[in-house]
């Protein structure tokens, strides 16, 4: 199931400054063979034993992974916390609605592939199927924001 949260909460079981927590947080933890072939997937980014990545662009730290990989890595690590998911692309989201017992907030919509398969909770309440599902959940809440004048 993923869990999906759509009105933001100021919790310390938040992560919404993704950068900034995985720079202080999750960059300095050890990376599982999982989670540095995710790196390589998500920026195409080899990480070296001492916490550096080559890309095509040359050599840099952990802390120059894209918003997007430290998004991921900050949820897969981190599996107890909320996670904001606004600042990633297509490639990352795909990922994510692919993940099993996941939190995750976003307040509006993004368009990406969700598995027909995929179990999604809004808001710890309104459960959905796959992407029809979650197309679905997010007409009504436009709906309902655009009557509630918000």
């Amino acid at each position: 199931m993923i869990d999906i949260y759509t009105e933001k909460k100021d919790s310390k079981d938040w992560i919404l400054q993704n950068d900034l927590y995985f720079n202080l947080n999750t960059g300095n933890e050890e990376m599982s063979q999982n989670e540095i072939n995710l790196i390589q997937q998500v920026d195409e980014a080899r990480l070296t034993l001492d916490k550096h990545i080559e890309t095509k662009y040359g050599l840099g730290t952990i802390r120059n992974l894209s918003s997007g990989c430290k998004t991921l890595l900050n949820l897969v690590k981190h599996p107890d916390k909320v996670v904001c998911v606004e600042e990633c692309g297509p490639n990352v989201l795909k990922i994510i609605f692919m993940m099993d017992n996941i939190k995750i907030y976003m307040s509006r919509p993004s368009f990406t592939e969700i598995p027909d398969d995929a179990k999604i909770r809004f808001n710890d309440s309104d459960i959905v199927i796959g992407s029809a599902g979650y197309n679905t959940w997010w007409s009504r809440e436009y709906k309902r924001r655009e009557a509630d004048d918000l």
